[in-house]
């Protein structure tokens, strides 16, 4: 993941450059008050207040993420988060959001990080307190990128002086969560309400059974955790609540359709190792082409029925090792893990479904690599977001990003809105 944002309600502008001086953007802030998100990576957070109608003005250093969200039209300042000053947003910030790094916390590398929270602990209280000990805890960390998760707490200092921010909004790994537990103490101490705790963005209409160590602070209302509106199973509605949906798919999702063609049918083809091949083969090229180009239209069609039905037979392979997660295209996908194994995602036939006759011939199909418009579709980004980059740069920050439908349901309480699932492109 990447830097911070501030959101905001006016007039839009952009600043992005490689210099840490924020002389461009100030006389801007000294007009505007705004949303500032640091680590905002390709812009999960940012597209979720465009669409809940606020904006922000993202820090990111990542080059490809800026270009991304320069080409979503998301305000961004191209920058080192631990090196840019503070004062460019003191009494300018209605909201601070974070998601800070997540590389060296992540199940999926090494993990560093957390032998380096003791550090993070200690930089974070530090902060608080207005000290600045990063030099000095920065090299004792094994990872460099672990105090990166402190920085949050020195833009939240800076802005306490002058009262601000009204609310705060922070993401992670689950095992961050003990860090958030930390700002929310100090948090509580000035003033604010806060809540902390585990979610998975499965139960908030993401295709995707990603879990997130979330942080939700305001100055003007009482917090609380965000209601799901999702199940494994649908739930009615009762006198106490409205009921909750069936989580959203990776076939509905999907949608199995191509833009610029009509959809096949989906079949039950047939292979010698017992996987179906779901599409007839004079269709497989013309569907493959059509993901290639990004022309694939995520909504619900009648192939979907037949994946709920049991009679397509494809799985989500995350990679290749024996522990990688898999899942059916009637489940939500796990969580997307992208980076040196980008190219072992993929599409492969379910091993567990009996073969069936395929008229075409063709009882074998090779698997067919999730595209960067699917992995983005998984994450709630709209079919047609500008990812830029090289395919591998592209898997990388979608893989970073935060769901933006999750995002929204985070945010909508502090914004004063509700989020409509309809906006996203989802099925319900």
């Amino acid at each position: 993941m990447t830097n911070s944002a501030h959101v905001r309600r006016g007039k839009r502008h952009e600043d992005t450059t490689r210099h840490h001086t924020p002389n461009r953007c100030s006389k801007r802030h000294q007009v505007e008050r705004h949303s500032l998100c640091r680590q905002n990576g390709p812009g999960g957070w940012s597209h979720a207040l465009a669409v809940l109608g606020a904006r922000d003005i993202g820090l990111e250093w990542d080059k490809w993420a800026c270009k991304t969200r320069a080409a979503a039209g998301h305000t961004t300042i191209r920058t080192d988060v631990a090196r840019y000053p503070t004062w460019p947003f003191a009494g300018k910030t209605t909201g601070v959001i974070a998601s800070p790094p997540c590389q060296a916390w992540s199940m999926a590398s090494k993990r560093l990080g957390l032998i380096d929270q003791p550090l993070v602990h200690q930089a974070v209280a530090d902060l608080a307190n207005g000290l600045d000990t990063r030099g000095k805890l920065l090299a004792a960390c094994r990872d460099e990128r672990s105090l990166l998760a402190a920085e949050p707490m020195r833009y939240l200092h800076a802005l306490h002086a002058v009262g601000q921010p009204e609310w705060v909004a922070m993401e992670e790994v689950p095992d961050v969560l003990p860090l958030w537990r930390q700002y929310a103490q100090i948090l509580r101490t000035w003033g604010f309400s806060v809540w902390t705790g585990i979610v998975n963005a499965a139960d908030y209409g993401v295709p995707q059974t990603r879990r997130r160590a979330i942080l939700l602070a305001s100055r003007t209302g009482e917090t609380a955790p965000p209601e799901p509106t999702h199940a494994r199973a649908a739930t009615p509605d009762t006198l106490f609540g409205p009921g909750r949906a069936r989580w959203v798919s990776m076939a509905e999702a999907l949608g199995w359709g191509a833009t610029d063609r009509p959809v096949p049918t989906v079949c039950a083809g047939g292979g010698n190792g017992g996987g179906p091949e779901p599409f007839p083969s004079g269709s497989r090229k013309a569907l493959t082409t059509s993901r290639d180009h990004g022309t694939w239209q995520a909504r619900h069609t009648d192939s979907t029925a037949q994946v709920r039905h049991g009679r397509s037979s494809w799985i989500l392979r995350s990679n290749s090792q024996a522990n990688a997660t898999v899942r059916r295209a009637d489940e939500p996908a796990g969580t997307l893990f992208f980076g040196h194994r980008v190219n072992e995602c993929v599409w492969v036939p379910d091993p567990t479904t009996p073969p069936a006759p395929d008229p075409g011939g063709e009882r074998n199909p090779a698997a067919i690599r999730i595209t960067a418009t699917e992995a983005g579709i998984l994450q709630s980004f709209p079919t047609t977001y500008p990812w830029q980059g090289t395919k591998s740069r592209q898997f990388e920050q979608i893989g970073n990003a935060v769901p933006p439908l999750l995002a929204a349901q985070l945010l909508a309480p502090h914004l004063g809105t509700r989020v409509r699932q309809s906006d996203f492109g989802l099925a319900a």
